[in-house]
Parts: structure tokens; C-alpha cells; sequence
């Protein structure tokens, strides 16, 4: 970790930063305004999220990651853009949407990247496992969007596979397969290693069906 994210993490978590706890988070509170409410797990150094924040000022961001020097980089980032519809948990997504996130709650969801694990030992160690996407179905309000973005094929046709066979989900795509890049999604750190080495960059997009009272 660098100095300067040393600071921002210490001078700059009160403005931007949320603690991890049990108590239920209320998004109204969290941004003081009613907007609609995109999530993104794992967001890396956080350069992609801060640029989405920033050009969507109608929208209210919430990122996680576990990662401190990359929550540093984003809060430094934050500062520079003077942003005000971003805020920041250091914690595991999986107890943030379990014990803190409000169902229905979530306009999109947005994963771009997560560890591939590309050793088949290791596939029960990927986050998109069909537990982890019911929980998002959960979350989600009804037309609220899941959208994943990997450039590994094997895990881009194992997420494919598992939300195509969740009931709840629609595939925005055509043929149900994969989206043409969207332009709203900026090119990632990973994205730029991984068109370099040549690799494809697959994105996924599903939509909550409307839930049947």
C-alpha cells in the first residue's frame, strides 16, 4: 500500500467509507437521496467503478472489495472527481448481502473479473456458484440487472450455464449467449492485460424476471 492510500484510507474512509456490521443498510441514508442503487463486487483499484460513478451522477454506487490498497486508490479517485454518489465497503460480499443488504434493494449488480480459479481442483472456490446467484436473485429488485464480465472461457461458459438455468433470470443477450461489450462498462486493468495476451472478453447480462406476488 502505498502513502497516499494510507491517507485516503484514514482521511477520506468517513466520507466515502461504510463499516461492514448486521445492521440493515438503508440506501436513502447511505447517499441521502432516492436514486437507483448499482452494486459492484470486487472492484479491484476501483478506476472502472470511480469513471461508471462519474459519468452517472443519476445513479448511486455502492463498490466492495477486501482488497485495502485498491478500496485507497478508489477513495483517492473519489476525492479527485468529487464524487457524491459513491461509497465504499472493506468486506466479504457474501455477509454484506447475506446480513446487511436490504431484498429487493439492488437496480444492477456488476462483476467484472472475479478470480477465475482456472484449476478445475479450485471451480468450488469461484464466486458465481448457483447459492451465491440465488442470493443476488434475492437482492434484486424485479427488471434489475446482473451483469458479469471474465476473459476466462471456461468460467464465462460455466456462468453462462448457471444463470441460464436460474428461472428467475432473463438473458438480455440474443440466442441467450453472450453481450456484445456495453458501452457503459470502461475497459478494466484486467480487460486491457487480457486483450494484450489475447484473450476474449465475454460479458453476461441477465435481468430479474418481475417476481409473482
Amino acid at each position: 500500500m502505498t502513502r497516499a492510500q494510507q491517507r485516503a484510507l484514514t482521511a477520506l474512509w468517513q466520507r466515502f467509507g461504510v463499516d461492514a456490521g448486521v445492521a440493515p443498510l438503508d440506501p436513502t441514508v447511505l447517499f441521502g437521496r432516492h436514486a437507483p442503487l448499482v452494486l459492484e463486487i470486487g472492484f479491484g483499484d476501483g478506476e472502472a467503478l470511480a469513471t461508471m460513478a462519474s459519468t452517472d451522477p443519476m445513479a448511486n454506487y455502492l463498490g466492495l472489495e477486501v482488497h485495502r490498497p485498491g478500496i485507497g486508490h478508489l477513495l483517492l479517485r473519489a476525492e479527485a472527481l468529487a464524487l457524491t454518489n459513491l461509497r465504499v465497503m472493506c468486506a466479504d460480499a457474501v455477509e454484506v448481502l447475506e446480513r446487511q443488504m436490504p431484498d429487493d434493494c439492488l437496480d444492477q449488480v456488476r462483476i467484472f473479473f472475479p478470480d477465475p480459479w482456472p484449476k478445475a481442483r479450485h471451480h468450488k472456490r469461484r464466486l458465481i456458484q448457483p447459492s451465491f446467484v440465488a442470493l443476488l436473485v434475492q437482492k434484486l429488485k424485479s427488471g434489475g440487472q446482473l451483469h458479469i464480465a471474465t476473459d476466462c472461457e471456461d468460467y464465462a461458459r460455466s456462468i453462462l450455464s448457471i444463470l441460464n438455468a436460474t428461472s428467475e433470470l432473463n438473458n438480455r443477450a440474443p440466442g441467450h449467449g453472450f453481450m456484445p461489450h456495453p458501452m457503459h462498462r470502461p475497459p478494466t486493468k484486467f480487460e486491457q492485460r487480457g486483450w494484450r495476451l489475447g484473450y476474449a472478453v465475454r460479458d453476461i447480462l441477465f435481468a430479474r424476471r418481475d417476481r409473482i406476488e
